[in-house]
């Protein structure tokens, strides 16, 4: 009566029901799972601001440079772009980290 059904080992199935069964597994953990689509856009809209705030922020600064220490360049563009690229480097840090996640969370399903 508290006998398990036998499960077939891995090695004994068939390619196809191997794909089939990983398919399934996905499928049961994404309908278990909170980070569905809501998830997806959420970090899109993180990895947006994170963005956004540096460049916004950069230019705010060059633009009251501009207007306290009028200068041959122009500190709203120096800045602009310096933003833009802090904000795209945080943007790459959160892209990387996520992306190690999933693949470690792979690497413990397959163990």
């Amino acid at each position: 009566m508290n006998e398990k059904p036998k499960v077939e080992e891995e090695k004994d199935r068939t390619p196809f029901s191997q794909e089939v069964g990983a398919k399934a597994a996905r499928k049961l953990k994404a309908q278990r799972s909170k980070q569905g689509v809501w998830f997806g856009l959420g970090m899109m809209g993180l990895i947006g601001w994170s963005v956004v705030v540096p460049t916004l922020l950069g230019a705010a600064l060059g633009i009251w440079l501009d207007n306290r220490h009028p200068g041959n360049h122009s500190w709203t563009l120096t800045l602009l772009f310096i933003g833009l690229v802090i904000g795209c480097l945080n943007a790459w840090h959160w892209v990387a980290k996520e992306d190690k996640e999933m693949r470690d969370e792979q690497e413990d399903k397959h163990e």
